[in-house]
């Protein structure tokens, strides 16, 4: 048996979180989802292999190239635990849809966790979370998780939050663009997700191909790179009033049978 922690985490929240639920399940191996190859390597589990399977959520559904590197592995029955990060504002389809691109791909899904992170783009909404009473509770939800593991000899049907037809996406204006402070050291080029920047000049970005995961922001060691001010503050403030009231972490486990 072997334990993954799989994670699709640009800014670092949503691997964060999915790591600390994993430390409480056992020894575990860490898969980055956010390397970009120009083809989907395959990744083969076996029915005795635990998957943690993370993912934020990007306007409420599941970021594109997260389901398209999961659609590369194959199940064959291991046990997924499904973990989707949000800004505090809602998470609407992201964790039914991550239910269905995994189970999709053979996977038996045991449990999930829809887990507050700090905002990748606007930064002020849910700022240092997961706090350390998030931390707390989420360790206590991978102890639950652990020990459901160990004692439920056949574990039920798991049932999460979420619509079909998924919410429709809407389109993300923030592409973030360099500054004067930039080096052109070209490491934003180098990990970005997708491969929207250009390797040989960092200031040419192929906007159809950009994501908006603020992965380049993050990673700059300049902090170089950055959003609109203008467009950021006036989303800000057009959506502060959805962010007010406090999320709190939640988790499912499948009915016992």
């Amino acid at each position: 048996m072997s334990i993954y922690s799989i994670y699709f985490s640009p800014t670092q929240g949503t691997k964060k979180i999915t790591n600390m639920l994993a430390q409480e399940i056992g020894a575990y191996q860490e898969i980055d989802l956010c390397e970009y190859t120009d083809q989907i390597p395959e990744r083969i589990f076996s029915e005795n292999d635990i998957c943690l399977i993370g993912v934020p959520s990007y306007g409420g559904r599941v970021p594109r190239t997260a389901a398209e590197r999961i659609n590369g592995f194959k199940g064959n029955g291991a046990s997924a635990i499904l973990v989707v990060s949000y800004g505090n504002r809602d998470y609407d389809d992201t964790l039914i849809e991550l239910y269905d691109v995994v189970t999709s791909q053979g996977f038996a899904c045991i449990g999930g966790v829809a887990a507050i992170a700090e905002h990748s783009i606007m930064r002020k909404f849910a700022a240092g979370r997961p706090d350390k009473t998030d931390q707390k509770e989420l360790r206590e939800f991978g102890k639950r998780v652990r020990e459901y593991l160990e004692h439920q000899e056949k574990t039920g049907e798991l049932s999460v939050p979420g619509n079909h037809p998924y919410k429709e996406l809407g389109t993300i204006p923030f592409i973030p663009k360099p500054g004067k402070a930039c080096n052109s050291c070209g490491r934003c080029a180098a990990l970005c997700p997708v491969g929207a920047i250009d390797l040989n000049n960092v200031k040419k970005v192929d906007e159809e191909k950009c994501i908006s995961c603020m992965r380049c922001i993050a990673v700059c060691p300049k902090h170089a790179r950055s959003l609109n001010k203008v467009v950021l503050f006036a989303a800000e403030k057009k959506m502060a009033k959805l962010f007010e009231t406090r999320k709190e972490n939640e988790l499912f486990l499948g009915e016992a049978e």
